[in-house]
């Protein structure tokens, strides 16, 4: 009987860690700026002032702003420079017509092969979009909600689906910012999470994604302004100038 051949290398199932280069943490910096809108939307991208503050070169700033850029964070406008996007309320129901595209889709996965194992982490970012919508503060609410709706596709397990969150929901956020009376969040937390969660526990995926759309139209009109009798948690965000912190220089090599 030949001799049996392991099925896998185990020198060849180790993968490196790639260290991340200062442009990667360039990135982070500046991304969570811009969601938390400490760089407020429509404001420009001092380069001098924040390479300064983080201790790197322009040209390491301006690769990474060129990725915001990529991702819709940030837009380029000749003459002006790198600005924070803006999203106009008019742009609001296509966000969240791509959003329903991608997360339905997800729910409907995940409710194909219902696990206990997703269904306690989709409760666990329930559990805590509760807890913190009891407080004043609109910034770790909103947080909250967003964790909620990146968990779902996230569960599924496709890197690009994963990816296509990532932007849609930053651009929610950008849209939130860019509201005319400031950055608000609603306090009571829908229904529609538990909806959700509860569909894909039972395998109904029409369900959840029914509660998506539902929960979805409620934020268009919040958003736009067609609904404000909803009580909503505001937050001041913009009105200090963003400051970073010095971050160490990876060499690439």
């Amino acid at each position: 009987m030949p001799k049996s051949v392991p099925r896998f290398d185990a020198t060849r199932s180790v993968v490196p860690v790639a260290r991340m280069s200062t442009v990667d943490l360039i990135v982070i910096e500046l991304r969570k700026a811009i969601l938390a809108g400490d760089l407020p939307v429509g404001g420009p991208i001092g380069e001098v002032e924040i390479a300064a503050q983080l201790g790197v070169s322009r040209g390491p700033l301006r690769e990474a702003a060129q990725r915001l850029v990529q991702e819709g964070l940030l837009v380029s406008i000749p003459g002006r420079g790198l600005r924070v996007r803006t999203i106009r309320s008019e742009e609001v129901d296509d966000l969240y017509e791509a959003r329903l595209a991608v997360e339905a889709h997800a729910a409907r996965r995940l409710a194909q092969r219902p696990q206990a194992r997703e269904i306690a982490e989709l409760e666990a970012c329930l559990a805590r979009l509760v807890t913190v919508s009891s407080g004043d503060e609109a910034v770790p609410i909103g947080d909250a909600d967003i964790a909620f709706h990146r968990q779902l596709v996230d569960l599924v397990g496709s890197e690009r689906l994963s990816a296509r969150i990532s932007t849609l929901l930053a651009e929610t956020r950008i849209a939130s910012l860019s509201a005319e009376d400031g950055y608000h969040v609603r306090r009571s937390v829908s229904p529609t999470y538990r909806q959700i969660i509860d569909a894909i526990g039972r395998g109904d995926g029409e369900g959840a994604a029914d509660a998506l759309s539902r929960q979805f139209e409620a934020a268009i009109a919040r958003l736009t302004g067609e609904d404000d009798a909803v009580e909503t948690v505001e937050s001041p965000v913009g009105e200090e100038t963003a400051s970073f912190s010095r971050i160490e220089a990876v060499d690439p090599s």
